[in-house]
């Protein structure tokens, strides 16, 4: 199975109009659970919708979209169990691999490369910050397994978000019987390189301001365990479950099918759903229960009468959008990159306004024919920070400002580097034909609901009993392992619905 970002080959059309289920949107958990889905029987028909491609082009060349980084499948454990329930998880495991060195520390006045390596990460703490590095190597170190304290808790399935009084009564007791979800993070030093690897923390998670010990320690623990890159990114990641879907006998509407992808409503039997109907086509797509993996603004839009929906609304509403990865990217000559240069960069910016910069390195991929090649000793490098989400709101101006200040950390990150470049490049500026509202690759969020050991966000049952949430709303606090998680659930909450255990026969 290819794990590249290849253009992704599928039917040229849905093989019909009625299905099992329907899972909206482009979100990775959405695609797992449509996958899982079709291999355990059931008729299900993914609509990508807000689906952005491998990347976005410009000038000829196929950029990505933000920065991202992945943690080990090994540090996933109940992600890896679905993984192999649909044969795929050895081909992701093998694509994924750490950066080299793992991850690069540059601060006002040290730059460290923290290697997973104990002895050698031992010795450049030591070389950089003397006696202090001693103690920087065992946070670090403690940090980097923290996550293991909280495996069992995850292999039992837990109701997460819980739905109702029982599922939540049942959560607590089997949260008293895993102390380690409330163990103090171990990077709680106040120690400038390690405030630094905490600004990691919103690059891995989707919470706004993440405050509970589980959701302070496991996501940054799995990345830290070992920061790997997919080839293609989260994108190209999500396309794995695609493909996969495909194979056993979904159906797929994406970026490149005749028939569109862009869901114009929700249809609707009283509260029940319905169907969806695409943008100019008559047709409605039927289905008993409908799998949601796009963002709740996205969703909310697709709900024409807000009257008699108000339930599902107000189930929605209960997340804002705070922040908003911001991304630049630089096309440059492999050979103007400063030797030593990392794949993975944490920049201390000291500015207040963009907080830690995160510089990842890709090959530079060409955008014929819509898949892309590698150009030969030509490198991206992609620097992403933290703004308010009311930035696009502000206009062009405002946007350039911030693309040129990232420039400017860039220019002292990689002196002599920019009189070389090939292009800049920023997605809020330059991703043509992307709509804006759907152009947030890494939004931070915040929840009006409770939030279970501080990870959890919008529950997935909604007041419309047949429509259920896979997206990274649900699991905020876990990152790319709530992505996951959701869409795990997801799939097990539509068999418990339809209990239909031979969907071929009436």
């Amino acid at each position: 199975m290819s794990t590249s970002a290849a253009k992704l080959k599928l039917p040229s059309g849905p093989s019909r109009h009625v299905y099992d289920v329907i899972v909206l949107g482009s979100q990775v958990g959405g695609a797992l659970a449509a996958a899982l889905l079709a291999k355990r029987n059931h008729r299900v028909l993914l609509v990508e919708h807000d689906g952005m491609g491998p990347g976005y082009e410009h000038d000829g060349f196929l950029l990505p979209y933000a920065p991202f980084v992945a943690p080990p499948l090994k540090a996933m454990p109940a992600v890896e169990e679905a993984l192999a329930e649909l044969g795929i998880s050895t081909a992701i495991g093998r694509a994924l691999r750490p950066h080299t060195p793992e991850l690069q520390l540059v601060l006002p006045r040290n730059r460290v490369d923290l290697t997973t390596d104990a002895a050698r990460r031992r010795a450049e703490l030591t070389r950089e910050f003397g006696e202090a590095g001693e103690g920087i190597q065992g946070a670090l170190s403690g940090s980097a397994a923290q996550h293991e304290a909280t495996d069992a808790f995850f292999k039992t399935g837990p109701q997460l978000p819980p739905d109702g009084f029982f599922e939540g009564w049942k959560l607590k007791g089997l949260i008293k019987e895993h102390p380690g979800l409330e163990a103090t993070p171990r990077l709680a030093s106040e120690d400038p390189a390690l405030s630094l690897v905490r600004g990691l923390l919103p690059f891995v998670v989707h919470l706004e301001k993440p405050s509970a010990p589980l959701a302070l320690t496991r996501a940054l623990s799995q990345v830290l365990a070992a920061p790997s890159t997919y080839p293609g990114g989260m994108d190209a990641l999500r396309d794995v479950f695609t493909r996969r879907l495909a194979e056993l006998g979904g159906d797929v509407l994406g970026r490149d099918n005749p028939a569109g992808f862009i869901v114009e409503e929700l249809a609707f039997d009283g509260s029940k759903f319905a169907g969806v109907k695409l943008v100019r086509s008559e047709t409605l797509y039927r289905a008993s229960c409908l799998v949601t993996a796009t963002d709740s603004g996205a969703l909310r839009r697709l709900v024409t009468d807000k009257k008699h929906h108000r339930g599902l609304l107000e189930h929605l509403d209960q997340s804002n959008t705070r922040s908003l990865l911001f991304t630049v990217n630089w096309v440059v000559p492999e050979s103007a990159l400063p030797r030593g240069l990392g794949e993975l960069v944490l920049v201390d910016t000291q500015d207040p306004e963009l907080g830690p910069l995160l510089v990842q390195q890709h090959p530079a991929r060409t955008s014929s024919a819509g898949s892309g090649k590698d150009v030969e000793g030509v490198r991206v490098v992609c620097a992403g920070a933290f703004v308010p989400a009311s930035a696009r709101e502000l206009g062009e101006e405002h946007l350039q400002a911030l693309a040129t200040k990232i420039d400017e950390h860039l220019d002292r990150l990689m002196p002599f580097t920019k009189q070389h470049r090939a292009l800049r490049s920023a997605p809020y500026l330059d991703a043509g034909g992307v709509r804006g509202s759907r152009l947030m690759p890494h939004p931070l969020y915040s929840f009006e609901a409770e939030a279970f050991l501080g990870v959890t966000g919008l529950k997935q049952r909604t007041p419309a009993k047949n429509v259920i949430l896979a997206g990274r709303e649900v699991l905020p606090g876990l990152g790319l392992e709530g992505e996951l998680l959701a869409g795990m659930r997801a799939a097990k909450l539509v068999q418990d619905m339809l209990k239909k255990k031979d969907p071929l026969k009436g």
